[in-house]
C-alpha cells in the first residue's frame, strides 16, 4: 500500500491514518468538517488536499448510520481500488450498500476493537491499535486485492486480524462492548443526583464499573441505533438476572430463616455465574486468564514515585504483570496494586520492604 484516504477524521480514522504515515504511506484526509481534518494533517496524521487520483485504499471511518452513504459516494465517484470501513456495526452497512445495487467486490467490513472516552482527532494516538484484535469481516464476493490491503492496513496498526461472519461481529460486539457501556452508564447514573458524602466514598470499584460511562453519548447513540436487536435481547437476559436479585434481596430481609437461606443461595449463584464468565475474559496480551497475586504498596502522590517503585521491582528481578492505583480519598496518597506471578509475590514484598516501601496486606 503506497496511497490512503481516511474518510472521518475522528479518534479511530486519525488514529489510523497516524500508523499508516508514520510507515511510509501517503495518507490523504477527507471530513464533512474541513476543520476537523486540518487538525488531524497538522497532528501529521497526513495532508488535507484532495488526492490526484484513485489510492489504494480508501478508510471509512464515519458514525454507523453514516457509513453506507459515504462509502457509497466514494465507491460511485472511484476514489480507491479498495474499500473498508471501520464502523462497529458491520451487517447494517453491507445490507445497505447492497440495497443500492452497488458491486461489493471492492469493499470489506472491518472494526478495530479499540478506542478511548475521548473523542476526535486531539485523541487520537499512531498506537491506538497495537495488540488489539482488528475484526475483518469478508465474504466469498469480496476481492482478494482489498482483503491484502485491509490485511496490510493492521499489519501497519500493529494489530491482530481476527476473521468473522458480519453478523456473528454484531452479535459479539453486543454482548462484549454495546451492553456493557449502557450497563455502565446505568449504574453511573445512580450518582447523579446521589449524596455528596456517599460520593467521596467511591473507590476503585466503582471507578472501574463506570470508568466507559463517561463516553460521549451523541456517538453512542449512532452505535446503538445501529445494532439496537442483539443488546435489547442482552438487557432482556440482564433484566431478567436483576428481578431475580433483587426478589434474593428481598428474600434475606425476611425474618423467615426459610426465605433468608433462599436469598442467600439465589445471591450466592449470580456471584458464582459472575465468576464463572469473568475467568474466560482473555488476560495479558490476549491469552488464557491467570492468577496473579497482588502486592499492595502505600506510595505518595509525589513525582517520581512510580518510577522508584518499578525500578525497585526490576532490582528484585521481578516483571510487574498489571498495576492498578486507588488513590485515597483526601489525602495526597493512594495504594498502587501490583500483580505478579504468585512465586514472585513473596520475593518483591521482601525487596521492597527493604527498601522502606509501606506493605499492605
Amino acid at each position: 500500500m503506497r496511497t490512503a484516504l481516511v474518510i472521518g477524521t475522528g479518534l479511530i480514522g486519525t488514529s489510523a491514518a497516524l500508523a499508516l504515515n508514520r510507515r511510509g504511506v501517503a495518507v490523504h484526509l477527507a471530513d464533512h468538517d474541513p476543520e476537523q481534518a486540518r487538525t488531524a494533517a497538522a497532528l501529521g496524521a497526513g495532508t488535507d488536499e484532495t488526492p490526484e487520483g484513485p489510492v489504494d485504499l480508501a478508510i471509512v471511518a464515519a458514525p454507523p448510520a453514516h457509513v453506507a452513504d459515504v462509502l457509497a459516494d466514494a465507491m460511485r465517484r472511484g476514489v480507491a481500488r479498495g474499500y473498508i470501513d471501520v464502523a462497529s456495526v458491520k451487517g447494517g452497512p453491507r445490507r445497505e450498500l447492497q440495497a443500492r445495487g452497488l458491486d461489493l467486490t471492492p469493499y470489506l467490513g472491518t472494526h478495530p476493537m479499540s478506542g478511548r472516552e475521548k473523542s476526535g482527532p486531539l485523541a487520537a494516538t499512531g498506537d491506538l491499535f497495537e495488540g488489539r484484535p482488528w475484526v475483518l469481516t469478508p465474504t466469498r464476493d469480496t476481492d482478494t486485492e482489498v482483503l491484502n490491503l485491509a490485511l496490510e492496513l493492521v499489519s501497519h496498526c500493529r494489530a491482530v486480524p481476527v476473521v468473522m461472519d458480519a453478523d456473528a461481529h454484531d452479535r459479539a460486539v453486543a454482548l462484549v462492548s454495546h451492553m456493557p457501556h449502557l450497563v455502565s452508564s446505568l449504574v453511573a447514573a445512580r450518582l447523579e443526583h446521589a449524596d455528596e458524602a456517599a460520593v467521596r466514598l467511591c473507590g476503585q470499584g466503582i471507578r472501574d464499573v463506570t470508568r466507559i460511562a463517561a463516553s460521549d453519548p451523541r456517538m453512542w447513540i449512532d452505535i446503538l441505533s445501529a445494532n439496537p436487536g442483539p443488546v435489547a435481547d442482552l438487557l432482556t437476559d440482564v433484566a431478567a438476572d436483576l428481578e431475580e436479585t433483587v426478589r434474593a434481596l428481598r428474600a434475606l430481609e425476611s425474618s423467615d430463616e426459610h426465605k433468608r437461606r433462599d436469598g442467600a443461595t439465589g445471591i450466592e449463584d449470580v456471584l458464582r455465574r459472575g465468576n464463572a464468565g469473568q475467568v474466560r475474559v482473555p488476560g495479558k496480551h490476549g491469552s488464557a486468564p491467570r492468577l496473579y497475586e497482588t502486592v499492595t504498596v502505600l506510595i505518595d502522590d509525589q513525582p517520581g514515585q512510580l518510577a522508584r517503585i518499578f525500578a525497585d521491582a526490576e532490582r528484585a528481578g521481578v516483571n510487574i504483570e498489571d498495576v492498578r492505583i486507588e488513590h485515597a480519598t483526601g489525602q495526597q496518597a493512594g495504594l498502587i496494586q501490583l500483580m505478579v506471578e504468585p512465586k514472585a509475590a513473596p520475593v518483591l514484598t521482601a525487596a521492597l520492604r527493604e527498601r522502606g516501601w509501606a506493605i499492605r496486606q
